[in-house]
């Protein structure tokens, strides 16, 4: 039917910005079991899904072989968000909420997973948001030399 897909594109973005707002509240330590109360909306999305397995045929370079799948059926427009609710709650149960920052990139609000060593990652993107800081930086030093 005409604009369910548009319907579809406002309830993902929603979704985005419930959940943008759930990992920002958590980020920085460990997500503790309580938080499970607040996970109404992800876990009234999950309950919708219409999965099942299904054994297949797998044309790989080796050869043909049989695998194992998970499938889904796709009755409605709006099962196109069960995958984004499906990363999402494997987000929260697999990744440590401590690890998680906030990109300090101007204008930038995008989230990350500091998986570093030291967990002193600053950007959600070294090439992006890292790089327009260090040009900043350095523009910004150029000018107090003059």
């Amino acid at each position: 039917m005409p604009g369910e897909l548009d319907k579809v594109a406002d309830q993902a973005r929603t979704l985005r910005e419930w959940f943008r707002g759930f990992v920002r509240k958590h980020a920085g330590r460990p997500l503790a079991p309580r938080a499970l109360n607040e996970l109404g909306p992800l876990n009234g999305l999950l309950e919708r899904d219409e999965t099942f397995n299904q054994i297949s045929r797998c044309h790989g370079s080796e050869g043909d072989r049989l695998e194992f799948l998970t499938m889904r059926r796709w009755r409605s427009p709006e099962s196109l968000l069960l995958p984004i609710g499906e990363a999402l709650a494997k987000l929260v149960c697999e990744e440590n909420f401590a690890d998680v920052k906030v990109c300090e990139g101007q204008g930038c609000t995008l989230l990350f997973a500091d998986h570093t060593r030291r967990r002193a990652r600053r950007w959600c993107s070294m090439a992006v948001c890292g790089n327009r800081a260090k040009q900043a930086a350095h523009r910004s030093r150029l000018r107090t030399k003059h």
